[in-house]
């Protein structure tokens, strides 16, 4: 393994918590036939690595996510700050967390803007990827950081799809999986939302089939639609009409205008979701979010391996932990309840109780403390590591 370790200082003392380094984990072949001469993953880590390499945890970020998991020794406080630090529930007193940024992504792991041996960003060029792809690279990670087991995989969303696809790929190296708000298989309607998020970026005229880098101007159009899209999803409908209503924003006039020519004022809920995709637009590849929804659309652990439910008999020795929130209407609480319906050894569907829909998963994730505390995170399950 080749790192790259950013911001060390004059001493040479460890990589501080919460800072990014780089692994070259070498050329890869992936699941559909394309190929990479050479993959970069990006990770951060938190806490130390004991003697025998049994306190690691994996953490797996979700869709638009990033390695920065948790502050730590940085001025950035992290997307998991409730979960992750000295004394906090994940502690990094006690385990080495490691949180690697997804092959496809924009957040230092090789992607369509990183540049190909012929000098030009690989664009169009990109190969499909899927969840289970992700895995085998970052298993790669695994072996190169010296990790046998992880004590525990986590995570939600897409994490969640990652962490269940762990479990499966490699099951002798996964002693808790948690599974938070994400499914054993995309639906058909998570498929649809994706279907449309995708298009707006591919019928943006400035996508130009991916191959945009150079050019003067980039799809932000088709990405800024992708979001509102995929927000509508994360947030809940009693969310958006108890924080907007049918409220005009400020002073704009919904009803300006004498035609559908003339531009009118916007509703509340509609400039909400401008500045979401403004936001995204600003730190996030349209090439990326392609290659990460259609990863999400293919997401299925039961694929080659005789359906969801043998995949997941075959995990029989991994202890699950999962978990929903209540209000989710992107990943339903059902879809939890029918992962623990086919795991050998899980308890029943742990609730996380927010108003505000899918995105609970980030903002309340505090609320697992304690189931996390009692089955994963204790002397108990300390014993299950090896």
């Amino acid at each position: 393994m080749t790192l790259t370790v950013r911001e060390l200082d004059s001493q040479q003392r460890p990589v501080p918590d919460g800072h990014v380094q780089f692994a070259d984990v070498g050329e890869y072949t992936f699941e559909t036939g394309g190929y990479l001469p050479s993959v970069t993953l990006a990770f951060e880590t938190w806490g130390t690595l004991n003697q025998d390499a049994s306190n690691a945890v994996l953490l797996l970020h979700a869709l638009t996510g990033d390695t920065h998991v948790a502050k730590g020794e940085s001025n950035e406080p992290g997307w998991w700050d409730q979960l992750v630090g000295p004394g906090g529930i994940v502690d990094t007193n006690k385990y080495f967390v490691v949180a690697p940024n997804m092959i496809g992504s924009c957040y230092g792991s090789t992607g369509p803007a990183s540049i190909a041996p012929d000098g030009r960003p690989w664009g169009s060029r990109f190969p499909f990827t899927t969840i289970r792809d992700s895995v085998n690279l970052e298993l790669r990670l695994a072996d190169d950081l010296g990790i046998k087991k992880f004590h525990a995989v986590i995570g939600g969303s897409m994490g969640g799809a990652r962490a269940l696809e762990w479990a499966v790929t490699a099951p002798e190296r996964v002693a808790h999986c948690v599974v938070v708000a994400a499914c054993a298989q995309s639906s058909a309607e998570q498929i649809a939302f994706a279907q449309a998020q995708t298009a707006a970026i591919r019928l943006d005229p400035n996508y130009r089939s991916g191959d945009y880098y150079d050019a003067a101007s980039s799809p932000a159009a088709g990405l800024g639609i992708a979001r509102r899209i995929a927000h509508v999803t994360y947030r809940s409908e009693p969310e958006l009409e108890t924080r907007f209503s049918r409220a005009n924003q400020g002073e704009e006039n919904p009803f300006g205008g004498a035609s559908i020519s003339h531009q009118r004022g916007r509703y509340a809920v509609e400039s909400y979701l401008d500045h979401q995709a403004d936001k995204l637009v600003d730190r996030f590849d349209a090439n990326s979010y392609v290659v990460l929804t259609e990863a999400l659309m293919s997401h299925d652990v039961g694929r080659s391996r005789g359906g969801v439910d043998a995949a997941l008999a075959s995990a029989a020795d991994v202890k699950f932990l999962v978990a929903a929130v209540n209000s989710d209407r992107l990943y339903w609480p059902a879809q939890s309840e029918e992962i623990v319906k086919r795991v050998v050894q899980g308890d029943g569907v742990y609730t996380i109780d927010s108003p505000i829909g899918h995105d609970g998963f980030l903002t309340d994730i505090h609320q697992l403390g304690p189931v996390l505390n009692e089955h994963v995170f204790t002397a108990r399950g300390d014993q299950e590591r090896s």
